[in-house]
């Protein structure tokens, strides 16, 4: 039987091509207004008494599906279970589907549409809802995570509409507005739909990271998984006063911050025994995916703002950023931590870490390592506080096959875009619902990024370039066309 043919593909654009990036270049002004009208929409889903406003952003996306002419359903959710929030109901999550041909693939994007919280008093340099374009820079809450990518597939799909011509897939829409908050709700929904809404989904797409580079594109094949801990230490009923109790007592904070130091040293290796015994090792072929990224020292350390990385090289970062897992100390709860001097004794402190999970790692080992390991060195210490270790989130890492078809697809409409192959990457955070997509639907997975490496998600000042958001809708549609040609030679390879 002869094989599908995965060979170079010419990156000149097709003439159909040629339209759509014209089309869009001549309406890119439109596009930015949609995002400005966007952005305007303060979606934050962190603080409960802004839940209105994604409900809002909701409305306003579905009608800009409707205006596509897709099928939209506004799904309610189960309502939200938080210690400090009684009975507050979840936005509903909008189902869109545009085409139902049985002889084309059915693509669906995953989109977001909250944000974090964001205020000029934080260091923003404009006001974080109101889109201010400088320099070609859009600048916004939102615009690259993810409403700037969520908005580029829409504009992709309307383009095909707008030329009157006949869109090369079945296309669905899966838009959320609870992900910065964990999503919550989702996994029931894809339970719910696996069999009746996702039962044609040929390829799933998310967009919801960004590049290594601030200039070349990448497609995105692997994430971390993530166990995040709470260390508590209590050493008496109420605060006391250093002056009086000080030098008497076994404190917490003593306790606590030995604990933490436990965890890793100053090289950034983790010190709980047997951490890395289930880590996968690195093969062959994986690092001929590194050989070719282009990774600038320079501008990645300016773009997060330190001065030396911990390692020298381009493959031990990458590895130590991707696919080996790390310990970050994220704060201390119940300590004084406003400006000024508060002379007490706390009674209670929670320190608070994670580890980042990759493959083979089994998230129950590593709550079973960390708890034997926190208790061994507090015995060490002779204290009589009271220790409690508890796993608070745990997440699996997520890898895709990058060999599947709509990898190619993406491959081939970057080149055509953007005239260079992209990076093939892995991303050190995790994004838990492309493992969520994976495990309930058992559908193909890619994440798809149009963001640069310096548009500051969940930042201050955070922005998505126009030409990433222009371009972004442009390899958007010459996916769309690619996983088209390519879904239909594999079918018919296969029949013959």
């Amino acid at each position: 039987m002869p094989l599908l043919d995965l060979s170079e593909s010419s990156s000149k654009p097709s003439d159909d091509e040629q339209k759509i990036f014209q089309y869009i270049d001549h309406h890119q002004d439109i596009f930015v207004q949609n995002l400005s009208d966007w952005v305007a929409v303060e979606s934050d889903s962190i603080q409960p008494h802004l839940r209105g406003n994604i409900t809002e952003i909701v409305k306003i996306a579905a009608d800009s599906l409707r205006a596509l002419g897709a099928t939209v359903e506004l799904r309610n959710v189960s309502a939200q279970d938080e210690p400090y929030v009684q009975n507050l109901s979840l936005p509903p999550v909008i189902l869109a589907e545009l085409g139902n041909d049985t002889e084309k693939p059915t693509v669906c994007f995953y989109g977001h549409l909250d944000v974090m919280p964001a205020k000029k008093e934080d260091g923003w340099k404009t006001d974080p809802y109101r889109l201010t374009e400088v320099d070609g820079k859009l600048y916004g809450r939102g615009t690259t995570d993810n409403k700037g990518p969520v908005l580029a597939w829409i504009n992709a799909v309307r383009t095909f509409i707008a030329l009157n011509m006949t869109l090369p897939v079945n296309i669905k829409f899966l838009l959320e507005g609870m992900e910065e908050a964990g999503s919550l709700g989702l996994e029931d929904l894809l339970k719910e739909e696996n069999k009746i809404f996702f039962s044609n989904v040929t390829y799933i797409v998310i967009s919801d990271n960004i590049w290594l580079s601030n200039e070349k594109p990448a497609l995105t094949y692997g994430t971390r998984g993530n166990a995040g801990f709470f260390v508590e230490v209590e050493c008496c009923k109420k605060d006391l006063h250093s002056g009086s109790f000080g030098g008497i007592i076994h404190e917490a904070m003593s306790d606590l911050v030995a604990l933490l130091d436990s965890l890793v040293d100053s090289s950034g290796r983790i010190l709980i025994p047997g951490i890395y015994e289930d880590v996968a090792n690195i093969t062959d072929e994986e690092m001929k995916l590194y050989a070719p990224i282009d990774f600038n020292f320079d501008e990645h350390k300016m773009n997060i703002g330190v001065k030396e990385f911990l390692y020298k090289t381009k493959d031990d970062i990458l590895l130590n950023m991707w696919r080996n897992p790390s310990l970050s100390i994220h704060g201390i709860e119940g300590a004084f931590s406003e400006p000024g001097i508060k002379t007490v004794i706390p009674s209670k402190v929670i320190g608070k870490f994670s580890i980042r999970q990759v493959p083979n790692m089994n998230l129950p080992t590593v709550e079973s390592q960390v708890k034997e390991h926190l208790n061994n060195v507090f015995s060490k210490r002779n204290s009589p506080n009271k220790l409690t270790v508890s796993m608070q989130v745990g997440a699996m890492p997520w890898i895709a096959n990058v060999k599947d078809l709509q990898y190619e697809a993406a491959r081939r409409a970057i080149k055509t875009v953007f005239q260079q192959d992209p990076d093939m990457i892995r991303d050190g955070s995790t994004i838990p619902v492309a493992k969520m997509f994976e495990d309930i639907t058992k559908k193909s997975i890619m994440m798809f990024p149009i963001g640069a490496a310096d548009d500051g998600e969940h930042s201050q000042n955070e922005k998505i370039n126009r030409l990433s958001y222009i371009n972004g809708t442009k390899v958007f549609a010459s996916f769309l066309l690619e996983i088209s040609k390519l879904h239909g030679a594999s079918k018919l390879m296969t029949a013959t």
